[in-house]
């Protein structure tokens, strides 16, 4: 097995139990290893302190498999974790009024860069990283016979795979093409899925909670949805009691699934409009109208995929979140997300907090947010807890 030797005083993330070693971290290779390979991680006496999986492209160099210098990294491992996933989402399998959720959440299930959903009899992968590409077809096979489902979607079409060298790819890998498009629930509510041209994996599944909290605010509102996708959080507002919610969204295919929506869940089309446009125009128009609203939803998509971007997406959270609090009207709530990994809960906070000062408003937070349970977050892997949100009241 390929050794990889760190640079004095590099190992503390390891024994910390990160699941990430960077480039510059290591101090030299003993070999070529393949894209996805497995090596061993050593200090330079030669102890072995993990094993991982090798990627040459990316500045996350190695992915570690495990911990344990005696543990063999192939099949039996990939089992054992896909496994252990599953159990722990035992508790949703059994629900039946619950059929789509997250199955194996990446680094946070040991299986790092994979990605797993289910959509009621399908299942929907993206394998990011190396990593897990180089185990793909043992890990459709597990999936298939642990599962049973009628078929499995890959939507590795995301751009991250090529920081790991890999090509964006799609398609059936088991079973049954999957309707277009697919009926999923979650409690008495009812949403249509495009698994196959959907953003994510179809769906944005880790705002479920999220989605039963809002319903909580929204008797009598009238709510704007802004970024609304495919109007999950309008279901939501509506069938929580909202007079009337607006969606706005730049993809006129995700308003035509947002419309569906409203209908299979038996509201009247006059309690919903939708408005095909930037985000950003949309609100600023409305500002420019004096059009106000009772309740606003914020789910943006992510503004930072690298630290570089930071700095550009802190003021794109910045000026939505302006617009937001200016189009409230006194006593209104705000339910402000940001998906970005690389947004910490402070920065996030800082940023409402000045936009309200720009407005001139006093904003009370009434809860943090965050992603399901079925995305877990692995205690030594922070960087799992990407979601976060803030509901607030703007006076």
């Amino acid at each position: 097995m390929v050794k990889v030797i760190l640079k004095h005083k590099r190992e503390r993330s390891l024994l910390r139990r990160h699941p990430w070693l960077f480039s510059g971290a290591i101090a030299s290779v003993e070999g070529m290893p393949r894209p996805g390979e497995t090596v061993e991680v050593c200090l330079q006496d030669g102890t072995i302190l993990a094993r991982g999986a090798y990627s040459p492209s990316s500045q996350i160099r190695i992915r570690i498999w495990t911990f344990d210098p005696s543990e063999e990294v192939g099949p039996a491992l990939l089992r054992n974790r896909i496994e252990r996933a599953l159990a722990g989402r035992k508790a949703l399998e059994q629900n039946g009024d619950l059929t789509a959720y997250r199955l194996i959440h990446a680094e946070s299930d040991g299986l790092p860069g994979l990605i797993v959903d289910r959509y009621a009899g399908f299942l929907v992968c993206q394998f990011l990283a190396a990593s897990v590409e180089y185990w793909k077809t043992e890990i459709v096979q597990h999936l298939a016979a642990l599962v049973k489902p009628e078929g499995i979607y890959e939507r590795s079409d995301d751009a991250v795979r090529l920081k790991e060298g890999l090509s964006p790819t799609k398609g059936t890998l088991f079973g049954k093409d999957p309707p277009r498009p697919l009926e999923i629930c979650e409690g008495s509510w009812r949403f249509l899925v495009d698994l196959v041209e959907g953003q994510k994996t179809g769906f944005f599944l880790d705002q479920r909670e999220n989605r039963i909290c809002l319903a909580r605010y929204a008797a009598g509102a009238e709510a704007l949805n802004a970024f609304a996708y495919t109007g999950g959080f309008a279901v939501a507002a509506l069938k929580g009691g909202a007079s009337h919610v607006t969606n706005v969204d730049s993809s006129s295919a995700a308003l035509v699934l947002a419309r569906q929506n409203l209908a299979l869940n038996s509201i009247e089309p006059d309690k919903g409009e939708h408005i095909e446009g930037d985000v950003f125009t949309v609100l600023r128009g409305f500002r420019d109208r004096r059009r106000s609203f009772d309740l606003i939803v914020l789910d943006p998509p992510k503004f930072a995929d690298t630290v570089g971007h930071l700095m550009r997406a802190t003021r794109a959270y910045k000026d939505i979140n302006l617009l937001a609090i200016k189009l409230l009207r006194p006593g209104g709530i705000l339910f402000s997300f940001s998906c970005s990994g690389l947004m910490t809960p402070d920065l996030f906070q800082k940023i409402v907090a000045d936009a309200a000062l720009d407005a001139h408003r006093d904003v009370q937070i009434l809860e943090w947010l965050r992603q399901g349970p079925d995305h877990p977050v692995l205690v030594s892997f922070p960087e799992g807890a990407y979601l976060k949100g803030l509901v607030c009241r703007v006076w």
